[in-house]
């Protein structure tokens, strides 16, 4: 069964629960879906009781859900819709970084899976989305970066920006008006006293940029 049978609530569930994992070791319960969709927990209880008749994920009682193998699959296709549909915005129709995020929400669900495989070959088979996300594969490959938080990352260390959460626009209109972007090189530079912001220095800038925790922990980055 292709992913388009499934109901746009089911799709949803699928890839808020693998989205919540992607870049996190925790466990996902039912309150962490429920506030990144913003949705009752009882509504998301009811949804996951659902969701595991029809084997799409396991969850013990109380405890945490994951996707099984076919859940999985599915919602990795909602997420290599949800990419490609966020590159051809901003390659082809010259959208904005922080734009297309809801306009690709929207769009994923009316996409045939010929017109996605039309749209990769479009676009060269790129394999990763504006923000630096990586794109599935059409077998369901992910060549994820290593990459860690830049609030995790010490002082004088030379990193390499390689994603960006994209789920508040205000952030990356502010970073990319400051030249923060996927692929640009930092130098992480003492931080001041006192003080949560992460101090860094473009290595194509000039001066220093105070990024506060919340911008800290929307950059992932390697070690250059």
């Amino acid at each position: 069964m292709s992913v388009s049978e499934l109901s746009v609530s089911t799709q949803n569930y699928l890839k808020v629960i693998w989205g919540l994992s992607e870049w996190s070791d925790e466990p996902v319960t039912a309150t962490d879906i429920a506030q990144k969709s913003g949705l009752k927990v009882s509504s998301v209880s009811d949804a996951v009781r659902k969701l595991t008749a029809q084997g799409l994920v396991s969850h013990a009682r109380y405890g945490s859900v994951e996707l099984t193998e076919l859940g999985r699959k599915y919602a990795l296709d909602m997420v290599r819709r949800h990419r490609l549909l966020e590159t051809f915005l901003v390659q082809v129709l010259d959208y904005d970084w922080d734009q297309v995020h809801d306009e690709a929400e929207n769009l994923e669900h009316a996409m045939s899976d010929f017109m996605v495989e039309r749209l990769d070959k479009f676009l060269g088979h790129p394999t990763r989305d504006p923000h630096g996300d990586p794109i599935p594969g059409a077998d369901g490959a992910l060549a994820v970066p290593d990459a860690v938080l830049l609030s995790s990352v010490e002082p004088g260390t030379r990193v390499i920006v390689e994603r960006i959460n994209d789920e508040d626009p205000a952030l990356l209109q502010y970073l990319s008006a400051h030249g923060v972007i996927p692929g640009v090189g930092l130098m992480v530079a003492d931080q001041e006293p006192f003080s949560d912001a992460v101090q860094v220095a473009l290595e194509h800038g000039s001066g220093k940029l105070a990024l506060g925790r919340r911008a800290a922990e929307a950059l992932h980055v390697s070690q250059a």
